[in-house]
This record gives structure tokens, C-alpha cells and sequence, in this order.
């Protein structure tokens, strides 16, 4: 009796919340075809990087990664009607982005809701970063609308992989909450790290100091659209 308690014990110990996933539905929307068909909304909220900034104070929407995404999305559900509204302000961080939320974002009816803001959050204290981000989170989850947290592209005076560096505390941040608010996580800061450990120099990456080029919008895109693709 003793050993059955013990393995029971260990069972419970073992097993873990399944990773977040789209939610079916919505995949099976994407595949339909016309007439059965509705549009799909898509919404990226952030800052100058989902805006489409390159080089400042140049603006590249097509070399962008919610673009990209847009047209990995069109190549695997070709009779899918899908509206990318972008809502990302320039300069903006999440504490103003959180103040117009529900204006801005939630009037569009979103089907899957994007949220990048850490490259700026680093001017912001983490606890006042990280209620705003709780709180995007929180009224997107009342209104049952999924959300894909995004981690930040580079910047050429971040010390990657610097656990004390202020833009790899904000990807930790986003890291735990999408796993302690079980939300999808694009983890584009570890692609970009795993890019750079190959020897690519950020400056490869880059259009700017902390501006992704069309090949960092690319890794960027390749992150962001994967949990559509599976």
C-alpha cells in the first residue's frame, strides 16, 4: 500500500499543464473556403518594430514581420481571408500601450490578439512593465480572445544571454507570464540568440541599433507564425 501511495504521489508530481495552443477552432476557421468562410482579424500591438520602423524614420510594413506572417499564414490557408490590423505605436512601451487597450485593440474584434513591447519596456520599472502586460492579458482573457506574447529582436548595446542585462529581464518576464497565464509565447530572443551563437552579428540583423533589418523581421516572422503551422 505504502509503494502504491509513493507512485501515486510521483504521477502527480510528473505531470504538467499541456504547452498553450491555438485553439482549435480557429485553425479549422482559417481552413475553410469560401462560401463557409469569415475574415479573420489579427491584431500586432507594440511598438516601433511590429509598426514597421527600419531605419528611422523609414517605415517598411512589407518587409515587417506582421506582413510575413500575413503571408506564411495566406500559404497555408490559401482560402483564408485574413486582416492584419496593426495597432503599434512608434516609441510607445506597454504602460501606454495597456492605457489604450481596449480602444485601440479590443474594438476590432481580434480572433488572436500579438503583444511586443520590450524593447521600450526598458525604461520602465519591471513592476509597473509587468502590470501592464497583466493587464492586456487580463482583458483579453475576459473577452476569450487568444494572445501570442512576443520577446523581444536585439539591440546592438544589449548584452545577450546577460541575465542582469534590462532586455533579457523583460524576455524573462514575458517568458514567465505567458507560462504562469498559460498564453502562447513567441520566443523570438532565444531564435535571435540562437542566430548570433552561430556567428551571425547582430548587425546582420539589424537596420539600426534596435531596429530588425528584413532578415531579423524574417527570424522574427518564422517565431511568430509556427503555432499556426502545426
Amino acid at each position: 500500500m505504502r509503494n502504491l501511495l509513493i507512485l501515486v504521489a510521483l504521477t502527480f508530481v510528473t505531470v504538467r499543464a499541456a504547452d498553450p495552443v491555438l485553439p482549435p477552432v480557429l485553425l479549422t476557421e482559417l481552413g475553410k473556403p469560401w462560401p463557409a468562410n469569415r475574415t479573420i482579424n489579427l491584431v500586432f500591438h507594440g511598438h516601433s518594430v511590429p509598426a514597421g520602423y527600419h531605419k528611422t524614420p523609414e517605415v517598411r510594413p512589407f518587409e515587417s514581420y506582421p506582413h510575413l506572417v500575413h503571408r506564411k499564414l495566406n500559404a497555408q490557408y490559401p482560402h483564408a481571408v485574413i486582416n492584419v490590423i496593426i495597432t503599434a505605436i512608434g516609441g510607445e512601451d506597454s504602460v501606454a500601450g495597456a492605457a489604450r487597450f481596449e480602444r485601440d485593440v479590443l474594438r476590432h474584434k481580434p480572433d488572436v490578439i500579438f503583444i511586443d513591447y520590450a524593447l521600450n519596456d526598458r525604461r520602465k520599472p519591471l513592476d509597473q512593465v509587468e502590470a501592464s502586460w497583466r493587464s492586456m492579458i487580463s482583458a483579453a482573457q475576459k473577452q476569450g480572445i487568444p494572445l501570442v506574447l512576443i520577446t523581444p529582436t536585439g539591440d546592438l548595446k544589449a548584452k545577450l544571454g546577460d541575465p542582469s542585462d534590462p532586455l533579457c529581464q523583460r524576455a524573462d518576464l514575458i517568458r514567465r507570464l505567458a507560462k504562469t497565464e498559460a498564453v502562447l509565447l513567441a520566443d523570438v530572443s532565444a531564435a535571435w540568440q540562437e542566430e548570433t551563437a552561430k556567428g551571425t552579428p547582430q548587425t546582420d540583423l539589424l537596420s539600426q541599433q534596435n531596429h530588425p533589418n528584413l532578415r531579423g523581421h524574417t527570424l522574427a516572422a518564422d517565431v511568430i507564425a509556427a503555432p499556426f503551422l502545426k
